[in-house]
Formats: C-alpha cells, sequence, structure tokens
C-alpha cells in the first residue's frame, strides 16, 4: 500500500531544484523515515524526468517491479511515493523503465547508506547522532585560518593499516578513529584528509570513480561509524577534510549513467560528456538540476559529517573543455575558445555556497595549470577556492631530489622557480599519493644514493618543503620512509620502523610538524610576500640555498639553511638581519635522526660584518644533506 497525499517537496523546494540553487536537496529527496497516516513509513524521491515510469522495490514488496509505484510531481521530473511500514535498514532500488522500454534498475543518488560493493543496494537510513566535538567547532575558524599552520596527514582508509590477523582486513572506522588520532596527535599533524571516502564500486580507483555522492563508503562501517570517527579526531584537535569529486563518475549501470534511459547526469556528446583518461561520464553543469545534485552533495558532507574542509578533485580537467582532447575531440565555447564556461560558474557557485554557510571551513582546488586566480574571492573573478594545490613545486622539487647530488648544481632553478609566482595563490604544498604509485616508486625509492643517503635526502626534502612559504600535505608513508610504493590493497609497512635510519626520519618529521606549530614565522604569513625572502639563492655551485621568513605575532625571524650535497661545509657564512645569539632550533643531521652529528653545537653568535645584504652575518656548519633552523 502507497500513500499519494505524503510528500516532503514544497512548489519552492522544486522551484530552487529546476533553478540549479537548491543546497539542502537531500533533505528532500532520496529515501527519508517518516511518520504519516498514524504510522511510520519511507517516503521516497528520484529525479527521472525522462522515465515513463518509475517504482521502488525491495523485501517489504518482494522486489516485484511496479508492485510499489512512484507518482510524478507535476512537471519537476521528480517521482515520489510514502510506503508505510518500510523502516530504516530495508533495502531498495528504484526500477526505471525508459521512454524506449528499456527496464533500469538504479542505486539511489541520494542515499545515506548501501550495501558492501560489490552488491549495490541503497539502505533506507536515518543520519541521528550525538554529536561531542561542541568545542571543536566552536573554535574551529581559528584552526582553520588561512594565517593558521596546516600540516595535512593525506590517507587512504582502506591500506593505512590493515589486521593481517584477521585476514588483512582494513580498519572500521571506529577502530581507525583511536589509532588514526593517537598517531597524528602523536606526529604534530593538524589535519587529516581522507582520499574520498564517498562510496565506489571499484576499490582501485580509491575512490575517485564516486557512486554514492551522499554516502560514506559501507567497507568501513555505517554512517554514524563514520560520524564517530570525526567526532573523534575533532575531540582530539585534529581537523578532517574530505577528498570531493565533482569532476567525473563511473559508466556503471546501477549508478548515475544513463539514469533515466538518457543522459541525465552526464553530457550526451561523447566530446563533453565522456572522458578519455578514466573512462568516466563528466557532469553536466550547464544542466540546473545537476548543480543542485553536486551543490547539494557538498554541504552535506560539511551538514552532517562536520567536515573542516573539501578537496575537490581534477579541477583542472573540469575547467578545460580540450583536457587530454586531440583537436576535433572537443567542443569550443560560445565564444570559440577551450575554457568551460559552465564549469567556471559551477565552481564559483560552489565556493561562495560553502563559504556563506561555512566561513570556518576551506575549500582546496588540486589544479595543475597556471589557471588565474584559483583562490581568490569570486567577487574580484575569481574562483573562490581557500586554497590551491602547488603542483609546480612538486614536481621540480621531486625531480631535483631525485638527482644525484653531484648533478644538482646544474638544476638548482628547480629550487627557486616557485618563488616568482608563490604569492598568485594561496598554496597549500603536497607530496600527495599520486607521487608514489604508477611505478613512480615511494619518495624514499626515488631519493638517490645508499640507505643512509635516501633518509638524510628526505630530511633534507621536508625540510625543504617546511621552509616554503605555503601550507603542507603529505601522504601516509612518506613520514617514516615507506620503503615500496603504495598499494591500495596492503599495508603500510609500517615493520620500516625497525630501523634506526626509518625511526630517525619518523622523528624528523615529527619534530618539524612542532617546530612549525611552535614558530608563527613558518605560517602567519604563508601567503604573503612579507613572509619570505631569499637570504642567497644563487649559490648554485655548492648547491645551498638559505632564506629568512618572518610572521606577523613575532618580530623574530627564522633564518633556514640547506645544503644539498653530501659534503659538509664549514664556515659557511650567512647574512641575518639581527645581531646576537642565534640558537640552532633544529639539525637534520642531528644523531637522534639518523644523521652524522655535524652542526653549530646549539646555536652561534652573530658578527657585525655585512653579508647578503644584512648588516651582521653567522659562520655555520652546513652538515652534508642537512637543512638547519637558526632563531635570534
Amino acid at each position: 500500500m502507497i500513500s499519494s497525499s505524503v510528500s516532503l517537496l514544497t512548489d519552492q523546494d522544486l522551484f530552487l531544484f529546476n533553478e540549479g540553487t537548491h543546497y539542502r536537496l537531500y533533505e528532500k529527496l532520496g529515501a527519508h523515515s517518516v511518520a504519516a497516516e498514524g504510522r511510520r513509513g519511507t517516503y521516497f524521491a528520484v529525479w527521472a524526468p525522462n522515465a515513463r515510469d518509475v517504482s521502488v522495490a525491495g523485501p517489504f514488496n518482494g522486489w516485484r517491479k511496479g508492485a510499489t509505484p512512484l507518482r510524478a510531481r507535476g512537471s519537476s521530473g521528480i517521482w515520489e511515493a510514502y510506503v508505510p511500514g518500510v523502516e530504516s535498514g530495508t533495502l531498495y532500488k528504484y526500477l526505471v523503465t525508459s521512454r524506449s522500454g528499456e527496464a533500469l534498475e538504479k542505486s539511489d543518488p541520494f542515499a545515506f547508506h548501501g550495501e558492501i560493493p560489490p552488491k549495490t543496494a541503497s539502505v533506507v537510513w536515518d543520519l541521528d547522532y550525538d554529536w561531542r566535538d561542541q568545542e571543536w567547532m566552536s573554535a574551529r575558524g581559528r584552526r582553520n585560518a588561512l594565517d593558521a599552520p596546516f600540516l595535512v596527514y593525506e590517507l587512504h582508509v582502506g591500506s593505512w593499516m590493515r589486521l593481517a590477523r584477521e585476514g588483512n582486513r582494513s580498519l572500521g572506522y571506529r577502530e581507525l578513529a583511536e589509532r588514526l588520532a593517537d598517531y597524528v596527535q602523536k606526529m604534530g599533524f593538524t589535519h587529516v584528509e581522507f582520499l574520498p571516502v564517498m562510496e565506489h564500486p571499484f576499490f582501485g580507483s580509491w575512490g575517485y570513480q564516486t557512486t554514492g555522492y551522499f554516502q560514506p563508503s559501507s567497507r568501513y562501517g555505517t554512517p554514524q561509524d563514520f560520524m564517530y570517527c570525526v567526532d573523534h579526531l575533532h575531540q582530539r584537535g585534529i581537523g578532517v577534510i574530505l577528498d570531493w569529486v565533482p569532476s567525473h563518475f563511473p559508466t556503471d549501470a546501477h549508478s548515475l549513467a544513463l539514469f533515466d534511459g538518457t543522459h541525465l547526469f552526464e553530457h550526451e556528446d561523447p566530446r563533453e560528456g565522456f572522458h578519455p583518461d578514466w573512462r568516466s561520464y563528466i557532469f553536466n553543469y550547464g544542466r540546473h538540476e545537476v548543480r543542485s545534485f553536486l551543490l547539494s552533495s557538498a554541504l552535506f558532507w560539511l551538514d552532517r559529517y562536520h567536515a573542516d574542509g573539501l578537496r575537490v578533485d581534477a579541477v583542472a580537467s573540469m575547467l578545460y573543455r580540450d583536457y587530454s582532447r586531440k583537436a576535433g575531440e572537443w567542443v569550443p565555447n560560445k565564444y570559440g575558445g577551450r575554457e568551460n564556461l559552465e564549469v567556471i560558474d559551477f565552481l564559483r557557485q560552489f565556493n561562495t555556497a560553502v563559504y556563506q554557510n561555512y566561513p570556518d571551513v576551506q575549500t582546496v582546488a588540486e589544479e595543475s595549470t597556471a589557471w588565474p586566480m584559483v583562490s581568490r574571492p569570486t567577487y574580484v573573478g575569481g574562483l573562490g577556492f581557500g586554497m590551491k594545490w602547488d603542483m609546480g613545486w612538486m614536481h621540480d622539487t621531486l625531480d631535483y631530489m631525485g638527482r644525484e647530488p653531484i648533478h644538482r648544481k646544474y638544476h638548482h632553478d628547480r629550487l627557486t622557480f616557485r618563488m616568482l609566482y608563490a604569492f598568485t595563490e594561496n598554496y597549500m604544498l603536497p607530496l600527495s599519493h599520486d607521487e608514489v604509485v604508477y611505478g613512480k616508486g615511494s619518495l624514499w625509492s626515488r631519493m638517490p644514493g645508499d640507505d643512509w643517503q635516501k633518509a638524510a635526502n628526505l630530511r633534507l626534502l621536508f625540510s625543504y618543503m617546511y621552509a616554503q612559504p605555503g601550507k603542507k600535505l603529505l601522504f601516509m608513508g612518506g613520514e617514516f620512509g615507506q620503503p615500496g610504493e603504495w598499494n591500495h590493497d596492503g599495508n603500510l609497512d609500517w615493520d620500516a620502523l625497525l630501523s634506526p635510519l626509518h625511526q630517525g626520519l619518523q622523528r624528523w618529521l615529527q619534530d618539524l610538524n612542532r617546530l612549525l606549530r611552535a614558530e608563527p614565522a613558518l605560517y602567519e604569513a604563508d601567503f604573503e610576500a612579507s613572509g619570505f625572502s631569499w637570504i642567497d639563492c644563487n649559490d648554485s655551485e655548492q648547491s645551498i640555498i638559505t632564506l629568512l621568513r618572518r610572521g606577523r605575532s613575532d618580530n623574530s625571524p627564522l633564518v633556514a639553511a640547506f645544503n644539498f650535497t653530501p659534503v659538509p661545509r664549514h664556515n659557511y657564512r650567512i647574512g641575518v638581519p639581527d645581531g646576537g645569539f642565534w640558537r640552532e632550533l633544529l639539525n637534520s643531521d642531528a644523531r637522534d635522526y639518523g644523521g652524522s652529528g655535524q652542526g653549530n653545537m646549539g646555536g652561534l653568535q652573530s658578527a657585525p660584518l655585512p653579508w647578503h645584504g644584512h648588516p651582521h652575518s653567522l659562520m655555520a656548519t652546513l652538515p652534508p644533506l642537512g637543512a638547519v633552523f637558526f632563531k635570534r
């Protein structure tokens, strides 16, 4: 028995949905437990404007097609029905008949929960949860501000830690919460960033082929289990950033693809609607209802899961109509250009909606080209993101660090080039998952030399990264020098920490995190030219760089020096702005980190000898493949 008198949709809902400005559509479409007509049941609503008919099937009607039909709601394209007696936890699917008579079985695009893949049924589910992160939520604006430290630990839920004694299974969300919070807190990271937790049929896509835009993957537990994970991290003082993928979706028949027998969510023309690299469909950003769907998804993770940020994947692939396409394989915009005007409008609308509703979170763009003003406000013509990944820095620096030290002097510009553009955007410096897969090897394996040199080079790489202006992101395993390439079907190689060299590297990263959090000079002015200056970036012959960082609240600048060769440099003069004693805050060559123990005995007294354009100077020892940080 169904009812035609119960609806969650108002005329205003339909207007906003069809206009592309409904940002809480998940409250109306999908499956919702309600009490009506004297008993409890479930209200179902789905968008399928080109369907001949739609019904809902599940164990409540023996999965019979047509047994529980939905009715069309005017000309909105939405089909709805209230079904008494259907309770939370019930499996269901939509059975859609296309205009051509094709029978389609579809998961609910707005489902909050689903079966564990490869099963594809949706699950009626309530999102009730007793949040206990009020202290974090009330103060997180300060923790997520652009002048706050961002030390982001990027991880994949399924392979961060597995239980070998239990069939190599992944940790569930609740198990992960405790262990991850302990580890991240111990290491000193400020935020975690999850590779997409949204449901995805192919585990090997790491979540980047999303089908469940409103459901965390059921592989690791229920929605409440993931809420607990976020809640627990917040209670431990750790922010949570979620990867979100509005750029494309997989072609799996049970999901969004050809949803009502037509190209509903995707463009019909494959030159616009099919991604050649990922063999997936591209959203039709010019369709108002698709924008309502995507924007509701973005707000959903902030509303219901208390996310502190959204990192938007593959923005470059969205912005350019000719991305990964040859001549004749793409459609120009109405002005004849390659820019995707609908995407520009969509991304501006997305960022405006997020920051209007949540000014205390951040959006981060993975954008790999020189598209201008990605992280500038929409009211000055920007896309409106809070930050943008600096992919150029990542590739240049890894290219440099992968070279034998004897050749590095010929590639010195790889380290210095980014300062020509460093303040054109609010940059986050990533050493991400993409750099440790597909045959690239791990960060450890990409460093030249024997194991001692690999460890020293990685300590040096992290040091240079932390001294540069910009927020920081490191993929799991890099912090202790995972020897092998990341394998999503396996476990991080935690056994590497039995080696003193890997222990030392982990300890160095731990102390770098502590240093950055303790010194405003290393984070307050990340996006301002006043916070950075070279002392000397021209000593390519010795492969040495010295630089200076300043904050706003602390007038004492930090000096950092880097020796990118295995030759120790004694009596190396460094110009400094002030006289007095300069304490050696950190030295990557200390024996505690696995180094050779060369350094400056805790600090240096400056001399009133002008150098490098400064009135004073230090006579320092720069250890081999080492970094030293000084503060007056």
